[in-house]
Order: structure tokens, then C-alpha cells, then sequence
């Protein structure tokens, strides 16, 4: 006579927990595209100008230009090729996830926003101030960002200017104002993410080009950034890549991607030489 199976004798209910545990032990698949960064090796500085081209895009993809230790500034395709917008966010000092636990007085001020620009709270990645600009930016089109800092100890304003080539003027978007110690700009970075996470975007493809980036430092200089380690976060899907074409950074994500950079690489490019008077 055959053994009678064990979750038989031991009863339905802990058979259907030995099952669940060992579903819990078979890797999940991740639900989003790896995000993946530019940090660009730069000195102190109180500007940063960056420009992005988007290659390839799908809707929950953020196009990041300027980022910085305490904010970031980019391009977003949120429903649909139809629904695209610039955000420009600055964080509140502090690790928590609720807006309203933040006191007023510690909490990003705005000082300024265009009158076609939307501001308010965010919460669940840190907490801040955002702001959003609607603008059916195109694929294949540059589009130029550079963000201001004016240190006020204990506080630093970051304002954000966009460039319109319909109007061949700068929009100036927002002026946040946050408490930083007295910080300018630092920590200078570019992503590309994808925040849709629904499963199906991690098998799309997002690609994006950065470039003609520049910072002027505290002392007055400007210095062209050449140089910008590829990273990623440490969702485990290796369809990442990046690379320099042009004198212009590229990163690309998700999708049928295949890897030739490692993770950690440096990359760089050299600055045409200007010819002797």
C-alpha cells in the first residue's frame, strides 16, 4: 500500500502553507526597469546646466537632466504620449515619508512658480516640494535645463529654468527654498527610471541621451562635465546598458537591452581643443 501523502496525514491547511512557502522561495519577478544614473565627478558649484534627448520612451518613464543632493529636475511621460510634463522637486531635510509630519517651519518654501506651473506636497520617497510644467516634449528633440542656487545660510534657493525653443526664451518654472546648511550645488547626477512598475514596463525599453552638461563653480569658473560614473539601483535585471556617443552620455533600460558596460565604469570624453589664435 502507498505512503499516503504528507500534507494528507498532516492536514489540508498545513499542505496549503508548505506550498505557500515554497512560492515564497521562488524569486519574484521585479515589476520595474532597472534605474540607472550618470554621477558626474564635479567641483561645488551654483549652476548646473544639462541637456537630454529621449530616444525611446513609454508612459511611467522619468527623463532626469539635473539632479542634486537635495533635488532633482527632469522630464516625465506619465498616461501616454499625450500626458508629458517637467518636474522640478526639492526635498525637506529629513528621512520621513509623510508630508504632513514635516514642521512648517522645516518644510520647502516656495518663492516663486510661473503662473502655468502647478506646485504642492510630496511624500514616500522623502518628503518636499514639486513642481509641474505641461509640455508635450518630443522623441529626438533636445530640450536644455539649468538650475540656480543662491546659498542663504541656513538655506539654499534652487531655481529652475527651462529653455522654449518656440519663444527662444528661458521659462523660469519654480524657486524652492529649503534648509541645507548652507550647501550649493552638489552631488551632480542624471537617471533614467521607471515608476510605473506594473510588471509589464520592466520588459519595456527606455533610452535617453545626456549631454553639453556644464557647472559654474563658487569660484566663478565654468567647467564642462566630461566625465560621469554609470550606476544603477539594486533592482536585479541586467537588460542596462550606457555609453558616449558625440561627446553626449547615453543610457538605455528594460526591454530586450543587452549589457556591454559594467555597472561602477567611469566614462568619459575629450573637449575639442580650441585652435591658437
Amino acid at each position: 500500500m502507498r505512503a499516503m501523502p504528507q500534507c494528507v496525514v498532516m492536514g489540508i491547511g498545513l499542505c496549503w502553507h508548505m506550498a505557500a512557502g515554497l512560492l515564497a522561495d521562488e524569486p519574484k519577478e521585479p515589476n520595474a526597469a532597472r534605474s540607472v544614473h550618470l554621477g558626474f565627478p564635479a567641483p561645488e558649484a551654483t549652476v548646473f546646466y544639462n541637456e537630454v534627448t529621449v530616444e525611446e520612451s513609454v508612459p511611467g518613464s522619468y527623463f532626469m537632466a539635473c539632479g542634486f543632493k537635495h533635488g532633482y529636475f527632469g522630464i516625465q511621460e506619465l498616461s501616454g504620449p499625450d500626458d508629458k510634463v517637467v518636474l522640478f522637486s526639492i526635498w525637506d531635510p529629513g528621512e520621513q515619508n509623510d508630508p504632513n509630519s514635516v514642521p512648517a517651519d522645516r518644510r520647502v518654501e516656495v518663492l516663486h512658480h510661473d503662473k502655468d506651473v502647478r506646485v504642492g506636497r510630496f511624500g514616500n520617497e522623502g518628503t518636499g516640494a514639486q513642481s509641474f510644467y505641461k509640455l508635450k516634449w518630443k522623441i529626438g528633440q533636445t530640450y536644455r535645463f539649468c538650475v540656480r542656487a543662491t546659498v542663504d545660510k541656513p538655506k539654499t534657493s534652487f531655481a529652475a529654468y527651462l529653455w522654449l525653443d518656440e519663444s527662444k526664451e528661458w521659462k523660469h518654472l519654480a524657486t524652492f527654498r529649503t534648509l541645507t546648511g548652507g550647501e550649493p550645488l552638489r552631488g551632480l547626477y542624471s537617471f533614467l527610471e521607471d515608476f510605473r512598475r506594473d510588471g509589464r514596463s520592466a520588459k519595456q525599453t527606455r533610452r535617453a541621451t545626456f549631454g553639453n552638461g556644464w557647472v559654474k563653480t563658487v569660484n566663478g569658473d565654468w567647467v564642462a562635465l566630461t566625465k560621469a560614473r554609470f550606476t544603477g539601483d539594486a533592482t536585479p535585471l541586467n537588460n542596462i546598458d550606457a555609453g558616449v556617443k558625440d561627446r553626449r552620455f547615453w543610457l538605455t533600460t528594460g526591454g530586450d537591452v543587452t549589457n556591454h558596460v559594467p555597472l561602477k565604469s567611469m566614462l568619459s570624453w575629450t573637449p575639442l581643443e580650441l585652435p591658437a589664435e
